[in-house]
């Protein structure tokens, strides 16, 4: 194991293409930053595939160590970031919701409301603006402990220990992770839909709390729970993935766990992007 971790990341120990000097000719800037990307996008995907085969093969493994921190991931990434969901599932009732709940009844068109909420907050909005709140809270401070573990050489004591990293360091940030996104997000449409109602019965919409929530209900369907509960494991999956790999990567400075943080987060983004687009090709076929 500890040879296919090292090759995995040998995949990402590009600083010499990081910090050569810029080429005046655009197309070999364009050429060094593709060989990055695909650099990248190999290391990430031998990665995953690594720390795939660890949580198959060593599921059992170690149950009274590994328990208490998978509860510890799932606490740090679920539970103690609920009374901020609560608060953005408050503001996003209010924004997003009542106001459209106030201009569809405004034009008459109040039986298109279930549909509308069920595209924008639970297929859409809800899951991807839980990914990147959590990517924002969490994941950036995953890449900063890992980070640091590494620059300090506290990964390579585990080793010498005889612990797999992957195992003790990833594999519980990847399943607390995972668990704690789908929960938010459940929390997050919820508490989004019952706000919107409020702000939309303050300002005297011709609407009862039945007539609501029903169209809600029956513009759902199983569909729409399963793939709501696949995107969002696969946001925790995937966000969990980029930011641990940048935390392990390759041997760091701790003058470089920032910069690496912020390469990090943005490439967390553009992953949660790919992954909804994949699931809006999915709604859009079934």
């Amino acid at each position: 194991m500890r040879g296919d971790l090292a090759k995995a990341f040998e995949l990402a120990n590009t600083q010499v293409f990081r910090r050569a000097t810029l080429s005046k000719s655009y197309t070999d800037l364009i050429g060094r930053k593709l060989f990055l990307a695909i650099l990248t996008i190999r290391g990430l995907g031998a990665f995953a595939l690594i720390t795939l085969g660890v949580m198959l093969n060593k599921f059992s493994v170690a149950r009274s160590v590994m328990q208490p921190r998978v509860r510890h991931e799932i606490s740090r990434a679920g539970v103690a970031l609920l009374p901020m969901f609560l608060f953005i599932a408050l503001a996003l009732g209010f924004l997003v919701i009542g106001q459209t709940v106030s201009a569809l009844a405004k034009v008459g068109a109040t039986n298109y409301l279930g549909s509308t909420m069920v595209i924008v907050i639970v297929r859409e909005l809800g899951p991807l603006l839980t990914a990147v709140l959590v990517l924002a809270r969490v994941g950036t401070a995953n890449v900063i402990e890992l980070g640091t573990a590494r620059a300090l050489g506290e990964v390579e004591a585990l080793e010498a220990l005889g612990i797999d990293p992957v195992h003790y360091l990833i594999v519980p940030r990847v399943i607390g992770m995972a668990l704690g996104i789908f929960a938010l997000t459940v929390y997050l449409i919820i508490g989004a839909l019952g706000s919107g109602y409020l702000f939309a019965f303050l300002q005297d919409v011709p609407m009862g709390p039945g007539d609501y929530f029903k169209q809600i209900a029956e513009a759902l369907n199983w569909l729409d729970f399963a793939l709501l509960a696949l995107k969002t494991v696969a946001f925790g999956f995937f966000i969990a993935i980029v930011t641990c790999y940048h935390g392990l990567a390759q041997p760091l400075r701790l003058e470089d766990v920032s910069r690496v943080a912020v390469r990090a987060v943005t490439q967390g983004v553009i992953v949660c992007v790919l992954v909804d687009a994949v699931f809006i090709v999915l709604y859009l076929v079934t």
